[in-house]
């Protein structure tokens, strides 16, 4: 009798412990709910909604994420070049400049301020703060030209390579150059010992 009963207590603590155990767990449960339920949702901004805005915010990006490029290369890879035959990191950055002014000149109708210069070939643009200042510098340049602008000029055709192309659309080809050439840097980097930086697409 008395073992009858000590079982019939333990079955009943038993079961009074999984009850206890059931409801915590449906607590908790509840309250991580509740929680995710209050917390903030992030703030969807919206995407400019003119052509001279989105170049001017894709430009912008394009700048800060090549400024990232440029302070990851230790300064004495600056000189660096994978194989003998092809640019050196310096040189990319400042191919890639170069042609930002030069572009930018044409498309804005600004005046390039070295017109006629080769920054690749310039010997004050050897160290890593030079090339740095110079590069960002070209991509100023590209951004206050498109906001000097309005929208009925990026329907301009303007002749190049045998083609009339609209302003807009030469807009998207020299971006698409300044991309292609940051991205020919990753390599440098990663074969000294850099990790490149995250890509930033939006």
């Amino acid at each position: 009798m008395i073992k009858q009963k000590l079982r019939s207590l333990r079955y009943l603590a038993s079961a009074f412990a999984l009850s206890l155990a059931f409801a915590l767990v449906c607590f908790a449960q509840q309250a991580a709910g509740e929680r995710r339920a209050e917390a903030p949702k992030p703030e969807i901004k919206e995407y400019p909604k003119t052509r001279i805005e989105s170049l001017v915010r894709e430009w912008t990006r394009a700048r800060d994420y090549t400024k990232e490029y440029l302070d990851a290369m230790p300064e004495d890879g600056y000189s660096f070049k994978p194989t003998p035959e092809i640019r050196s990191f310096a040189e990319q950055m400042l191919h890639l400049a170069s042609t930002n002014f030069n572009l930018g000149a044409r498309l804005t109708g600004r005046t390039n301020p070295y017109q006629g210069k080769a920054l690749e070939k310039m010997d004050e643009f050897k160290t890593k703060a030079a090339v740095t200042k110079v590069v960002m510098e070209s991509y100023d340049f590209m951004i206050n030209g498109i906001k000097a602008m309005d929208e009925a000029q990026l329907d301009t055709r303007v002749p190049i390579q045998q083609m009339n192309r609209p302003l807009y659309i030469l807009f998207q080809a020299a971006f698409e150059h300044q991309t292609h050439h940051r991205g020919q840097t990753t390599i440098y980097l990663r074969l000294k010992g850099v990790t490149p930086p995250g890509e930033k697409l939006f």
